[in-house]
Order: C-alpha cells, then sequence, then structure tokens
C-alpha cells in the first residue's frame, strides 16, 4: 500500500469514527501547549494508539490523541500531543497526520512549539510569531521520495502566511498582549539541547528561536497548498554568554505562564478567518 493509500484509508476510518466530521483548522499543539484543549467543544477524541498508520507519542508531555470539536463556533481538528523525529519516527510518519488532515478537508494549518530563544531582545515566556525558517534536518527532508498531494517543487519565498501573521499581530495589540516577538525559527532534530558554539552559529546563520520541531509540518503543509500559522513560546534562553542548564520543569512553567496568551491569539483568530 503505497503513501496515498495508506492516507486515504486513515482518513476514511476517521471519517467513520467522527460520522464525517468535516473541519476547517488543523492545530498541532506542542509541549506545555495544551490549555486550548480546554476552550474546544469536544465532538470526537481518538487515541493515536487507534488510528491506522499513526505512530503514538513517547514524550511524557504529550498526551497522544486526535481531538475533533468546535472552537469559536467553528470545526477544528486538534493533535494533542505532536510526533517528532527525535523519537525514532521517519519523516514521513512525523508529517502524516498533516496530509491525513488536509485530506478530511482543513482550509488551514495552526502549529505551536516550545522553543529556546536566542535573539537577546527575548525573554522568557515571550511569544514569537514565526516569519520564516532555518530546516537543518537536511538531507532527510519530508518532501523527498513521492510527490503526492501536491507541488515537486513547492516555493519558500513566504513559507508562513503573511494575512495571518498581520491578524495575530493586530489581535496581539488590541488584547494587550505586549510579550510577542517575531522572527525566524531554526528547525533541528535533537533531543539534545545545544551547545554555546552551536547557539551561536545559529544566531550567526540568522535564527531568533530554535527547535525541534514545526519545520517538517510546516513543509508538508506549504506543500499541499494550506496557509499555515506558527507561533514559538520561548520557554528557555539559549544566549551563549548567560547559558545555563535547561531543567525540564522550569521549561514547562515558562510555556505555561505564556500559554493562556497563545490560546487568546489562536481562538482570536479562527473566529475572524
Amino acid at each position: 500500500m503505497n503513501l496515498l493509500q495508506r492516507i486515504e484509508k486513515t482518513a476514511a476510518y476517521l471519517n467513520e469514527n467522527t460520522a464525517n466530521f468535516k473541519p476547517q483548522f488543523g492545530i498541532i499543539l506542542g509541549t506545555g501547549l495544551g490549555g486550548l484543549l480546554k476552550n474546544i467543544e469536544v465532538e470526537h477524541e481518538i487515541p493515536y494508539a487507534d488510528i491506522p498508520d499513526f505512530v503514538e507519542a513517547t514524550v511524557e508531555f504529550h498526551p497522544g490523541k486526535l481531538v475533533f470539536g468546535t472552537l469559536e463556533g467553528k470545526r477544528v481538528v486538534c493533535m494533542s500531543g505532536r510526533f517528532h523525529y527525535y523519537e525514532g519516527h521517519s519523516m514521513e510518519q512525523v508529517t502524516f497526520p498533516v496530509r491525513v488532515m488536509k485530506m478530511l478537508g482543513i482550509e488551514r494549518l495552526f502549529i505551536s512549539n516550545a522553543s529556546g530563544g536566542m535573539n537577546p531582545d527575548f525573554h522568557e515566556s515571550d511569544l514569537m510569531i514565526i516569519n520564516d525558517h532555518i530546516s537543518l534536518f537536511l538531507p532527510d527532508n519530508p518532501l523527498k521520495g513521492e510527490c503526492i498531494m501536491g507541488d515537486r517543487f513547492p516555493d519558500m519565498s513566504e513559507p508562513y502566511d503573511l494575512s495571518m501573521i498581520a491578524l495575530a499581530k493586530e489581535i496581539a495589540k488590541e488584547r494587550g498582549i505586549e510579550r510577542i516577538q517575531e522572527g525566524v525559527y531554526a528547525s533541528v532534530s535533537g533531543p539534545n539541547l545545544e551547545t554555546r558554539a552551536e547557539y551561536r552559529l545559529l544566531r550567526l546563520a540568522g535564527g531568533d528561536a530554535v527547535g525541534m520541531s514545526t519545520v517538517p509540518e510546516a513543509l508538508v503543509a506549504i506543500q499541499m497548498g494550506l496557509p499555515v500559522f506558527a507561533i514559538s513560546v520561548i520557554t528557555d534562553m539559549g544566549i551563549p554568554e548567560t547559558l545555563q542548564k535547561a531543567e525540564i520543569e522550569k521549561i514547562l512553567a515558562a510555556a505555561f505562564k505564556a500559554e493562556p496568551s497563545m490560546t487568546l491569539i489562536i481562538r482570536e483568530m479562527i473566529k475572524r478567518l
């Protein structure tokens, strides 16, 4: 069974088990950013383990279920827990849910993540709207191999939807969210964090934040013609001169602190789109 057939099989299973629920928006929730689920009027929840060709999320703070429901009156499908390359999954497995969500009918994709800040103007618990990215997963690109559901050579001159970025900034200004930034996300394989020299290199290359996700999913979405909005929560600072040892408890606390503002922005965006 080829990739397209497996996508169709999985979409058919989900349609059967959600009474043909047709989502308008897809959402991928990152580490410590599950609060948005509280705002969804849930109609169906399906564990990843029950979904054909889905792998399981092995990170302890990623619940591992696909949630269907309404948010601000709009139909959404939400990944509560994502798949990471560092878990040992292939790029095809990491991005498979995005292809399935497209097959289900989503029109736009929202992606969130927790990341390390490299821009000295940033602070912990800031939000960063992603306007560009640097992918360091090469040569394991999720678009290699058979080309399905999109262009063979997708354009990347504007990878993140400019109208959605403008809307997010407008909402942040209206709602008095001051600690919001905009910048370039550097995506690495992980799971180790970066050395001082690596932070310095990524900053010199133009990165404002660094993390272990998002770009593979965004690449596949862009190839399929889905407008993408991505946002990072800065959970720790990767400034070589002041670098401190990372502690997962502090990272999660920083994510939880910023999560309400991120949730507000995404809710308002979905309401207005």
